[in-house]
């Protein structure tokens, strides 16, 4: 409240002459009179509203000479400072405002006009416009555009917090923080609205009024968008809509929805999953991949999916990610699936049940150095691939086997250091259906020790290199098959031992250019189960009884090898300095080892077989170990001696660049290597057939070749037996080729010429290990029934733009290439065994469309692998593609049209012909 202050005549009344002879009276009113002017009462309690304070004209004016310079365009006011008594004012805050042109106060009115890029800041709000009107006395701003001959432009850019919108005009009470805004635009987090008026009722909520929204690049022009008749908005936090129905292009559609709610917060948030409607020709109509999101933290989530057939099949999937930084990260994925074929009471009616559990699980190098778990589990029914109708991995059925590994390691630093780990493994035929499992393995073993070495300085000589170290592992070992796993039946064949292993070695070198080094290993194998095996005369056969209890048995051997390098050079610039092949260098390792394991007769008996005149017929030897974890110790001497000779070869050629002065290395040969054995101590056959493998990198290292081949100096005899006659003293050659393999594998794209590396498919990729399938997409590529992005476009805007509608000058491409041979003549089958060229390649045929396959060729059976057809069309917003696998037992197509934008990702066609199966197959 403000007051008046009093004039100069009250002031000066104690100063004047007192004609009065009661001078104290006077005195004491004049005195009176001076406190009541300048007091004020004590203030009251508040009542409800304020009374404002009483406006006075100041009739004063000032006349401005025309020289005088305009107001500056930045001015800053506090109104806390003009008021003398500081009580609160008009504008809690400082106001900042400037305009390009001019800034224009009328005190008359009361406001503040700017024009031309103005900008007004208060408090977190932002306003940018072409015209700006500031009513402080009603705390009002009015924000415009600027029309001229062209249009309207300069549209006003109203900024608050981290929420933006631009309108046509706005208006906003800086005390009650209310707008209403008029054509308004915003966006959040991809999500774009249009509203011809919005009322903005605090800092976290906007109404809108027949309002439009999209996630299409072209506000002004998108190629879809939602209509509805009224909206409310929490930036940040969720959208609800009425009545909404769909337009393309401006054509209304009968796609609509009562209401709809879009959460926008940027974390994780629950919600309901919503289902894609299909129909199976034996199974009837569906719903699949419907259910619920639950984000449960930052570090932890978890989806649950289901599928219903009305035939009365169901599906259910639970898919759970976590991870917390700088610790472990990983997944888990359960799948269960109650399939019922045709109907019930029809001939052709049959059931089956199949699961898959998968877990992924990987820790951080950083998180503990001296501890370390990992798991990687693919475990199931072995026709889970084959049967299933709604798996993500579709070419998996192509794969035979699963597996699965959980590990835990542990380092107790010292001296010596010891290593301890824990792993169970799991491998699972799919086409038997058999198991073998590790529960759990355990593995201890400990650091090198050099008892001879020095304290210091380097170990020199045959004494100061010997080394042991200790090894023990055990293993609870179990083989089953899938129709009884999980079941007690499983434990009956369990199997348990422990190995405990002692090597011994030593190197040195010798005349110095040989390498020695010698070895002495023993090991010891602990069991719980052996056997003793009798002839039944009165049955006529060999009874074999299993006997449990601890046994032992101990074995040892030793060996030597000596190995040299040897370098070779041939220089063509002797010859002519301007050859582009400047030199060919070749490196030779040869190496010739000598092993000798002794023979443990002593842990072999024997039993007689007894006709039934009560004559021996026969004496068979075995070994209670025979049915051990680790098998029965040999019983035959042997002596032998390996010769082993690898190869490398490259070339100096000259360089492309004519700026670089050294030439460039090229490799003709990574490796060539050949071995074989002679055992000394044999009676036939000492020689060991000759193995030959290498391999090398050719057309810029983009072309793998491996080959390998087999060649055995033995004759075959009528019987297609191996005799102990040389193969050329038969009448043949030197060796007799037995068998032999190549493979090759090829990658190619529009960059290997531009030196730029292909860009994989990551997230199909890295679906297809976790399920255990190949990631080069030669058995076609993963397809999300429940997504459909794992293929969106993950190419640069500056690629994109690269490429205009009109012409494409830069036409994507990919090519996978893997070819494989293998040839057999163990027995004179003189036969191909396989024979086979596996392809899969993408090409970009414009800046929308995309085609691709992936299929193969059986040549030794002259028949089409398994094929797939891609098709994918990108519409802007929306994606469209198409799978086909024409033929084999899991032909089947998928379409899909659907928006990109994970907000409105539900918002999908999907149609699909499921694979024409049967049980079994």
């Amino acid at each position: 409240m403000a007051f008046q202050k009093p004039s100069h005549t009250f002031t000066k009344i104690h100063l004047k002459a007192l004609q009065t002879k009661s001078l104290y009276i006077l005195f004491t009113l004049s005195f009176t009179v001076f406190i009541n002017t300048f007091s004020l009462a004590q203030e009251l309690p508040k009542k409800e509203g304020r009374i404002p304070a009483k406006q006075q004209k100041d009739t004063t004016s000032i006349v401005l000479d025309s020289i005088i310079n305009p107001p500056q365009k930045t001015i800053e006011i506090d109104s806390t400072k003009q008021d003398s008594t500081k009580q609160k004012g008009l504008l809690e805050g400082t106001v900042k405002y400037t305009a390009a042109d001019y800034v224009s106060l009328n005190q008359k009115k009361t406001k503040i006009y700017l024009y031309n890029k103005a900008e007004v800041l208060y408090q977190d709000m932002e306003i940018k416009a072409g015209v700006i009107e500031i009513d402080y006395s009603k705390n009002l701003v009015y924000a415009g555009r600027i029309k001229d001959s062209t249009g309207y432009s300069q549209r006003p850019v109203f900024t608050q917090g981290q929420n933006v919108i631009e309108p046509d005009s706005i208006v906003f009470n800086t005390e009650t923080k209310k707008a209403l805004v008029f054509n308004s635009r915003t966006e959040q987090q991809g999500f774009k609205v249009y509203s011809p008026i919005t009322k903005k009722e605090n800092d976290s909520v906007y109404f809108m009024k027949n309002g439009r929204f999209t996630t299409a690049e072209d506000e002004e022009d998108p190629e879809y968008q939602f209509v509805t008749t009224k909206m409310k908005m929490v930036p940040n936090k969720k959208v609800i809509v009425g009545p909404t129905y769909m337009e393309i292009y401006g054509v209304p559609t009968p796609i609509a929805l009562p209401f709809a709610f879009f959460p926008m917060t940027k974390k994780q948030t629950s919600g309901i999953i919503f289902p894609s409607f299909g129909e199976d020709s034996n199974r009837g109509y569906n719903l699949q991949n419907g259910g619920y999101y639950f984000a449960i933290s930052d570090y932890l989530d978890l989806a649950v999916l289901g599928d219903y057939y009305t035939n009365g099949s169901y599906g259910l999937r639970i898919e759970n990610n976590y991870a917390l930084r700088y610790k472990f990260k990983g997944n888990i994925s359960f799948r269960y699936e109650n399939l019922l074929n045709e109907e019930r009471g029809f001939p052709d009616f049959s059931q089956s049940t199949i699961y898959n559990i998968r877990w992924s699980h990987s820790q951080d190098t950083k998180a503990n150095p001296n501890s370390r778990f990992s798991a990687s589990v693919n475990l199931g029914s072995s026709t889970y691939y084959q049967e299933s109708i709604n798996q993500l991995n579709q070419s998996n059925f192509l794969n035979n086997t699963l597996a699965s590994s959980v590990s835990y390691s542990k380092t107790f630093t010292g001296d010596p250091q010891v290593n301890l780990s824990l792993t169970a493994t799991h491998s699972q035929n799919t086409n038997t259906g058999d198991i073998n499992l590790t529960l759990p393995t355990l593995q201890a073993s400990m650091g090198r020790v050099y008892p001879f070495a020095p304290k210091t300085g380097s170990k020199n000589g045959i004494i100061e290199n010997i080394n042991f170290q200790v090894t023990t592992r055990g293993e609870y070992s179990i083989q089953t098959n899938d129709s009884i796993f999980g079941k007690s039946e499983m434990y009956d064949d369990a199997e348990i031992g422990m190995s405990h292993s002692l090597p011994i070695t030593t190197n040195f070198k010798i005349f110095d250019y040989f390498s020695v080094s010698a070895n002495a290993s023993l090991q010891e194998n602990w069991t719980l189960k052996t056997i003793s095996r009798y002839y039944d005369q009165a049955n006529d056969e060999v009874v074999t009884v299993n006997k449990n209890g601890f046994d032992r048995y101990l074995t040892y051997s030793a060996g030597a090898s000596i190995g040299t390098t040897i370098y070779g050079m041939y220089d063509f610039e002797n010859e002519n300095k301007d050859a582009k092949l400047k030199a060919i260098r070749h490196v030779m390792r040869p190496s010739i080892s000598y092993s000798i394991t002794p023979a443990f007769d002593q842990y072999y008996e024997t039993y007689d077989v007894i006709d039934a005149d009560g004559t021996t017929t026969d004496q068979v030897e075995y070994s209670r170990f025979e049915n051990s974890l680790y098998g029965a110790p040999g019983n035959a001497f042997s002596s032998s001696i390996g010769l082993s000779l690898s190869n490398n070869i490259e070339a100096k050629v000259r360089a492309k660049d004519s700026t670089q002065t050294e030439p460039e290395k090229v490799t003709l040969l990574n490796s060539l290597n050949f071995s074989t054995a002679y055992d000394i101590a044999a009676d036939s056959i000492k020689w060991s057939p000759l193995r030959l493998t290498g391999g090398t990198q050719i057309l810029n290292n983009k072309m793998s070749v491996n080959f390998s081949m087999t060649m055995n100096p033995y004759a075959l005899d009528s019987n297609n037996d191996v005799i102990n006659t040389f193969n050329i003293n038969n009448g043949g050659s030197l060796f007799r080729l037995t068998s032999a393999n190549v493979s090759m594998s090829y990658t190619l794209s529009n960059d290997s010429f531009s030196g730029k590396d292909d860009k994989e498919k990551e997230a199909s990729a890295a679906e297809s290990a976790r399920s255990g399938g190949r990631t080069d997409d030669l058995f076609g590529r993963t397809q999300d029934y429940a997504n459909k992005r794992l293929s969106d476009d993950d190419r640069s805007e500056d690629e994109q733009e690269e490429n205009n509608e009109f012409y494409n000058y830069k036409m994507p491409w990919s090519l996978r290439l893997a070819y494989a041979a293998n040839y057999n003549n163990t027995q004179r089958q003189n036969e191909i065994s396989s024979h086979s060229l596996m392809f899969s390649g993408d090409v970009d045929i414009s800046p929308k469309w995309s085609i691709g396959a992936s299929s193969g060729y059986d040549f030794a059976n002259q028949g089409f692998s398994y094929t797939q057809l891609r098709f994918e069309r990108d519409l802007l917003s929306w994606r469209m593609n198409f799978s086909w696998i024409p033929f084999s037992d899991q032909s089947s197509w998928n379409f899909f049209i659907g928006i990109k934008s994970n907000l409105l990702k539900d918002l999908k066609y999907d149609k699909q012909k499921q694979a024409d199966q049967t049980v079994g197959n």
